[in-house]
């Protein structure tokens, strides 16, 4: 396996095990035991980093850099590459994260989490990516609702700009939640986040995997201002949830949040006031909690309850909604964002 380096519970590779570009990711742990950090060299000495399966259930990621080094596994990287494969554990139950594990994307330095093994870890790779010179950084992810592919990024830098375009014309920027990849990179090098849509869909697949190849080719970003007709650019300006004593359900009228069952086709689309999310069993109690960027609430600024009914009550675009409780239960409900211009 190369030469092995553990510290914490993070394994340093300077080399690709046997069969890691095969694997299935639930079949990961047996070739990686732990969270691992891989190195690779290439003819440009300043190394791209990825990151896949910070969620365990979040494939694309691993299925895009097994293709990648399947291309070059008997030529020479055009850049060196540094690879981190994730939350292994959770991969092999198919899971976002286990119990008891916090979100492997909310750990980076700058959390607000307190600190635990994966957060050392976390500052681990930094540090070492740091004295890389790293040249850019890209944290590939899925998403469990219905989403076009996009990028998001943690600054309005040209540089991020750029790098996030390549990917596609969706671009979000956000700076909360605090503790992610992309916002720790930031500090560092242009850090992209690729939202890749669905897991199991081979355009996803396919769309990172050339995206990959791109970057791991580029000998500079531009640095004259992106084009305003070949962006949509995005702010997300909260982060909604529903808080644990609340209980909600899409099949059972008894919860006290019933949400409705076409929320996620509402992801990417501009949505009106009067907007419904669902049906509320709580007398006067709004049954989200709506969070700034700045960590402050605002529920009441974007959701009202009428005759029952949960509400928007200002136009928004929502993203990353999704059917899958558990996800709602252990991320959030939405993010909410709004159109911006981009900087002059």
């Amino acid at each position: 396996m190369g030469n092995g380096l553990n510290t914490s519970n993070l394994t340093v590779l300077d080399t690709l095990p046997e069969g890691i570009t095969e694997v299935k990711a639930t079949e990961l742990h047996k070739i990686l035991p732990t969270p691992t950090l891989v190195h690779l060299p290439g003819r440009t000495e300043n190394p791209m980093f990825v990151s896949v399966l910070q969620h365990g259930n979040e494939e694309t990621g691993l299925l895009a850099i097994q293709a990648l080094l399947r291309k070059y596994q008997s030529k020479q990287l055009p850049r060196s590459l540094s690879i981190f494969f994730g939350n292994i554990d959770a991969a092999k139950q198919g899971s976002r994260k286990l119990d008891g594990q916090p979100d492997y994307n909310r750990v980076w330095p700058g959390t607000e989490q307190p600190p635990t093994k994966e957060s050392s870890n976390a500052q681990q790779i930094v540090n070492e990516m740091k004295e890389r010179e790293v040249f850019i950084s890209l944290d590939v992810h899925n998403n469990t609702g219905i989403n076009p592919h996009y990028a998001c990024i943690n600054t309005l830098d040209t540089a991020f700009l750029h790098l996030a375009n390549l990917f596609g014309r969706f671009v979000v920027y956000f700076i909360r939640p605090k503790g992610v990849q992309s916002a720790a990179f930031a500090e560092l090098c242009p850090a992209v986040t690729l939202e890749c849509g669905k897991p199991g869909v081979q355009y996803g697949v396919e769309h990172a995997f050339e995206y990959l190849d791109s970057c791991l080719h580029l000998s500079q970003i531009p640095d004259h201002p992106v084009a305003p007709q070949d962006i949509d650019l995005f702010h997300t300006v909260s982060q909604v949830c529903i808080p644990d004593h609340v209980s909600f359900s899409f099949q059972e009228n008894t919860a006290d949040l019933m949400l409705s069952n076409d929320l996620e086709r509402m992801n990417f689309t501009e949505i009106r006031v009067g907007t419904e999310f669902g049906h509320v069993n709580l007398p006067d109690i709004l049954p989200v909690v709506a969070t700034n960027e700045h960590g402050n609430e605002i529920t009441a600024d974007y959701f009202t309850v009428t005759e029952g009914r949960l509400v928007c009550c200002k136009p928004v675009m929502p993203s990353m909604l999704t059917l899958n409780e558990d996800v709602i239960r252990q991320d959030c409900l939405c993010y909410l964002m709004e159109r911006i211009k981009l900087p002059s």
